[in-house]
């Protein structure tokens, strides 16, 4: 588990176009070994402790899935929100 603000910056392949985002330094590689396994990640976020690990995923259609709990987000876009301690969770992954 890393600290609340220890984000690095990571490479993922999105529609085979690389791609830097934001990602927590725990898990910096995943979104990239996801990428290359055909997954197109746009959003990851290890939990901190707090809340689980997510990962936020692109369809092929458009759509909006979160990886390991298979919940369909209803967003395009601004997947987190950040709770009053300053932790970004999905809303609709439960605790």
């Amino acid at each position: 588990m890393c600290q609340k603000r220890s984000s690095v910056e990571g490479v993922v392949f999105i529609d085979n176009i690389p791609r830097r985002i934001r990602v927590d330094s725990c898990i910096r590689y995943l979104p990239l070994s996801l990428s290359m396994h055909g997954y197109n990640p746009v959003g990851c976020c290890c939990g901190h402790g707090k809340y689980p690990l997510t990962v936020v995923c692109k369809t092929k259609s458009g759509k909006f899935y979160e990886l390991i709990s298979g919940t369909n987000i209803p967003r395009t876009r601004n997947f987190y929100k950040m709770d009053k301690d300053g932790y970004y969770y999905i809303p609709e992954i439960d605790k």
